[in-house]
Parts: structure tokens; C-alpha cells; sequence
């Protein structure tokens, strides 16, 4: 594993697209994935929760942020994009980490790249179901103002959110994507939290389903754990990455 300290942002290529990227620190390879689909980055203050050891890398998918546009915005494209991140910095095995929609692209990238793969941490996220009931008890949450609204630096690509969802819901219906993920067997954890305005039964699901996961349900957090429950958070995920050394 690459151990050189890296603080700069920089830019680097995707199937032709250039991509927004940048790293701090140095040690075992961490990559953060942001949620949306179609958001910029956000998650600098998960970043510092790793501190010493560690080289946390952010990065803005296409049409997000400072990154370029494309014309094709999907699951694949996603994926594309992470390994294009983790060819850029020649990383050998990392730790893919990832809120909300990024949760779910880390499970979808191990699926596919699980080799590359030391272990997933899905905050809020990593879900396969498409239930009528989980979006209704989201819509009725949201719009009763139950979540505060985070503040980014550039707006939402909401082309990137309705191509990238349109793709996510053709994906969960492969027919043998339950079996893929029973076999998939990458140490992960799923962090979520007691308020979140999202149902976490179909994470918690997931998680049952992987041969080799952990789920932490977090009381009194919400959808962004890094804010409302910060202590509560590092403790988790430190217990989780010093498991991870252990082995």
C-alpha cells in the first residue's frame, strides 16, 4: 500500500471525464463516497475522524461539483469512477467508505471489485430495496421538516440524481444480486442512525444478509452522524478499522 502523504487537490481522468480528487494524510487507503446521487463533496469532517495512519482520499463523481459533465450518468459510470480513483493513486486494497447513495455505491463496487476491497463502512446507507413504504415514511418525514438540510459548497446535479436512481432501481432487480451479496465476503459495518427520517430495516437487511458485517444503530443521531452524534461516530468506526488491522 502506497504510504506517501498527499494534501493537494488535484485532478485526474474517468473513461475521459476529469474528476475532482483529494487526499490527506498517510497509511492504510481509505476513499470517502459522497451521498446524493449529484452531491459535491461534503464529508471532510468524516475525513479528520481517521487521523494518524491513514490516507483518506474525497473525490466529486462526474457532474458533481468541481468535477466534469458527461453524458451518461448510471451504477456502472459510478463504479467506473472509484476505480478510476483507486488506479490514479496505485492503490493495491483500500477501505471504501461512503454516506447515503455512497454507501450503496460501496456495496455495489465491492460487488463487483471485491478484491481490491480490505473492508466497507456504510453510514446511513447501503440499501437494495425499492419499498413503497420506506419512501412513504421518508416523503412524510422530509416534509414534515424532521431534517435539517446540509450546506454545500455547489449545488446538487439533479440530472446526475435522476439518471444515477433511475439506474440504482434497474440494478437491485438483477435476479441473482441477493445471492452475489451473501457471498461477498468483505468485512463491512453499517452505521446508521435512530432518528434518521430514512426506515433502516432494508440496511439492517443487507447486513444480516453478508457473511461478515456488523450493523451500529446509533441513538439520537440523524441522517448526518458526523454532526449530530461526532463522539458516538469515531468510536465506531475506530473499533471497526482497528478490527480490520487486527486481521
Amino acid at each position: 500500500m502506497p504510504t506517501q502523504k498527499i494534501s493537494e487537490e488535484t485532478y485526474l481522468s474517468s473513461e475521459g471525464v476529469k474528476l475532482w480528487v483529494v487526499a490527506q494524510g498517510s497509511g492504510v487507503p481509505v476513499v470517502l463516497c459522497n451521498g446524493g446521487p449529484g452531491c459535491c463533496d461534503y464529508l471532510g469532517p468524516v475525513a479528520n475522524i481517521f487521523g494518524d495512519g491513514f490516507q483518506v482520499i474525497r473525490f466529486e463523481a462526474r457532474g458533481c461539483g468541481r468535477s466534469g459533465k458527461a453524458s451518461d450518468y448510471s451504477v456502472a459510470s459510478s463504479v467506473a469512477d472509484l476505480e478510476a480513483v483507486r488506479q490514479h493513486f496505485g492503490i493495491d486494497r483500500w477501505i471504501v467508505a461512503g454516506h447515503s447513495w455512497g454507501a450503496d455505491l460501496a456495496l455495489f463496487y465491492a460487488l463487483e471489485h471485491s478484491e481490491y476491497c480490505i473492508g466497507l463502512i456504510c453510514m446511513a446507507g447501503g440499501r437494495i430495496h425499492n419499498d413503497r413504504e420506506w419512501h412513504r415514511v421518508y416523503k412524510e418525514n422530509r416534509e414534515a421538516g424532521l431534517e435539517p438540510a446540509l450546506e454545500f459548497d455547489y449545488p446538487p446535479n439533479m440530472e446526475v440524481n435522476a439518471q444515477v436512481n433511475a439506474s440504482w432501481k434497474r440494478c437491485i432487480q438483477q435476479p441473482q444480486l441477493l445471492k452475489q451479496i451473501a457471498n461477498l465476503n468483505v468485512p463491512t459495518q453499517f452505521i446508521y442512525g435512530s432518528e434518521d427520517i430514512r426506515p433502516h430495516w432494508p440496511v439492517q437487511q443487507v447486513a444480516e444478509l453478508l457473511p461478515d458485517a456488523r450493523f451500529e444503530l446509533i441513538e439520537g443521531a440523524d441522517h448526518h452522524l458526523w454532526l449530530s452524534k461526532p463522539t458516538q461516530l469515531k468510536a465506531h468506526i475506530k473499533s471497526f478499522v482497528g478490527s480490520l488491522e487486527a486481521t
